[in-house]
């Protein structure tokens, strides 16, 4: 029987959205995590007092319209511009690539939580480079909650083996709840 995964939090509990990271599921999930029904989906969780989305912020219309839609949803959202990083050249045409990377962001978000007291930290990405964060939080006691997908996953945290609980996006399956 294919059973819905649900999360034991412990009071104050804080969630940490790296969303350029989780928009890369699409891969494997076949579509794009929907920010409003995941904001359904944690706001079923008493526990949880504090939303935090992480996104760059860009000039073009369709960034500016989608965060506006997620501060309308209800997260905390937490921006800063997107860079365009040449990484090559094709016919005197530079090739650039996206980058907005939140790492130092949500590490600092953290450590406002931590002097909240916030007791759970549930973090929406794969980033192999959070792992001394969430080894940080194990030694100071602090439920810790990974949700990544498969393909997702940086083997600095599955090498974690204690004091993290790592479960996929699609064991939750959070569905749309309309």
């Amino acid at each position: 029987m294919n059973q819905q995964q649900k999360l034991k939090i412990s009071p104050k509990a804080a969630v940490y959205v790296d969303y350029g990271n989780v928009y890369g599921w699409k891969s494997h999930l076949k579509k794009p995590v929907d920010p409003e029904i995941l904001h359904k989906y944690l706001k079923k969780y008493s526990e949880i007092t504090s939303i935090n989305f992480f996104y760059g912020i860009d000039t073009n219309q369709k960034s500016i319209n989608f965060l506006d839609q997620i501060k309308k949803i209800g997260y905390n959202l937490i921006t800063k511009p997107v860079k365009y990083i040449t990484v090559g050249k094709v016919n005197n045409q530079d090739i650039k690539i996206r980058k907005c990377d939140f790492d130092i962001e949500i590490c600092m978000n953290v450590y406002q939580h931590l002097q909240e007291n916030f007791q759970t930290f549930i973090f929406f990405s794969g980033d192999g480079d959070f792992a001394p964060i969430y080894k940080y939080l194990i030694k100071q006691r602090k439920q810790v909650i990974v949700i990544y997908e498969q393909g997702h996953l940086g083997k600095e945290i599955w090498e974690i083996k204690k004091g993290l609980f790592k479960t996929r996006y699609s064991f939750l399956k959070i569905i749309n709840p309309k």
